[in-house]
């Protein structure tokens, strides 16, 4: 997947109908689109394929079981039409490696550390190893937090340069995204602040226009 733009929207508490047209307001400036447990436990896995037809999708299934139910999630994203899919880095190398392994060639994104405050209580002290992990695993990239840039910086020193970092937590949670852009990583991850404002193609070009200052 390519992060030419930097955005990728995530779209939860939306049903399909609308989730399909603020996506299709939004493709321009889209690199992707996240779609979560809210929308896919509404609409159906079917979402998937109609999303992917305005962007390609990423399944934010946040895997976290044993190396062959992670699989099976995983491969069902994969038939669903996704592009890739985020899984979760605390399970450990072998549920991660498995889940890569299922992925043919659709992309895995290893969450290392999550953008709300309750993630310092446990993630943060691991994410490195986690990190250095998801690397070894052949994953294509970690979820790294907007909302502490400073971390996207330590963990892009970690992955290196051939990996993605996707940054949640800009807007509604407080993270900029020029900041996170500028700190490494390859795009954020935009939701609320986006599908629900007035006008989401204005709030679309507030980022860009952050992201070019």
């Amino acid at each position: 997947m390519r992060f030419d733009n930097h955005i990728v929207l995530a779209l939860d508490d939306l049903a399909g109908d609308g989730a399909v047209e603020v996506a299709r307001q939004l493709a321009h400036g889209l690199d992707a689109i996240k779609v979560g447990y809210p929308l896919v436990l509404t609409e159906g896995l079917a979402v998937v394929d109609r999303l992917s037809k305005v962007a390609p999708v990423i399944c934010d299934f946040k895997v976290a079981d044993i190396p062959a139910v992670s699989a099976m999630i995983v491969q069902r994203a994969v038939r669903a039409g996704a592009s890739g899919v985020i899984v979760h880095g605390f399970v450990g190398h072998d549920s991660v490696a498995e889940a890569v392994a299922a992925a043919e060639s659709m992309d895995v994104f290893v969450v290392t550390e999550m953008s709300h405050p309750g993630a310092l209580d446990y993630l943060q002290d691991r994410s490195e190893e986690m990190a250095a992990m998801a690397r070894e695993a052949g994953a294509a990239g970690i979820i790294a937090p907007a909302t502490r840039p400073e971390r996207v910086s330590a963990l892009r020193g970690i992955v290196g340069t051939d990996m993605v970092i996707l940054s949640p937590g800009v807007g509604t949670q407080g993270g900029s995204a020029g900041t996170t852009i500028r700190a490494g990583a390859n795009a954020v991850i935009v939701g609320r602040s986006l599908y629900r404002s007035p006008d989401p193609p204005a709030a679309l070009q507030a980022l860009l226009d952050d992201m070019m200052a």
